[in-house]
């Protein structure tokens, strides 16, 4: 998950570079969306872990 967000703020950090705002707007959205999903499982798991314990 984390990797696909990292791929997706590259390409849209590319693409505001060249100067594509529809596909960078778009690329940003998705990474930001992959990012807060990512934190979310993370907050679970180490919620999990401890509750665990």
């Amino acid at each position: 998950m984390l990797r696909w967000t990292i791929t997706f703020v590259v390409i849209a950090l590319i693409a505001g570079v060249l100067g594509f705002g529809g596909i960078a707007g778009a690329s940003a959205g998705i990474a930001k969306i992959l990012f807060f999903i990512f934190l979310v499982l993370f907050v679970l798991s180490l919620l999990k872990g401890v509750v665990k314990r």
